[in-house]
């Protein structure tokens, strides 16, 4: 069985999955966009949990219990900022997804949302972020059975529309 993959135009903190993923600072301590609708849903246990892993280096991910959440867990990945592509962005973000996609398989995961990671203030151009997206996912889940479900959560109409057409050339 493969994984299914679908796009959305939903709130994040809304879904109720095995897993969220957040598009985190380096220091997993909350932020802005994202990061801090995550923080402020799930609650101040969040940052409790995330102080004890000591942050997160750009292209990894750590994972935690989702806390007030609706989904069981959150996995806090670090995505490049943009800085005009000569910087290993592209690299450093589908390691992101790669990563995101090991932790949700170590823990028996079925289910995980991305949000378009490094597209907000970190300034990733949005067409290459989702292509760069799509394509990591295809490849790290090519065989495997878990997850069942891999959602990209898009806030924007846009972002959804540049998903949808990838999804359905693939």
């Amino acid at each position: 069985m493969t994984a299914r993959l679908d796009a959305r135009h939903a709130d994040i903190t809304t879904l109720a999955m095995d897993a969220i993923v957040n598009a985190a600072n380096s220091s997993l301590l909350g932020g802005g966009g994202v990061d801090g609708a995550i923080h402020r849903a799930a609650g101040p246990a969040l940052v409790a949990e995330c102080r004890l892993l000591g942050g997160c280096e750009t292209g990894d991910a750590k994972i935690t219990g989702g806390h007030r959440l609706p989904a069981h867990h959150v996995i806090h990945t670090v995505g490049p900022v943009w800085r005009g592509g000569g910087h290993d962005e592209a690299a450093l973000l589908a390691s992101c997804y790669r990563r995101s996609l090991q932790l949700a398989r170590a823990h028996r995961l079925r289910s995980i949302a991305f949000p378009c990671i490094s597209t907000g203030i970190f300034g990733f151009p949005a067409e290459p972020a989702a292509r760069i997206a799509v394509d990591t996912v295809r490849v790290e889940l090519a065989g495997d059975e878990m997850p069942d479900l891999v959602l990209f959560c898009c806030f924007s109409a846009d972002d959804l529309a540049i998903y949808r057409r990838l999804l359905a050339f693939g």
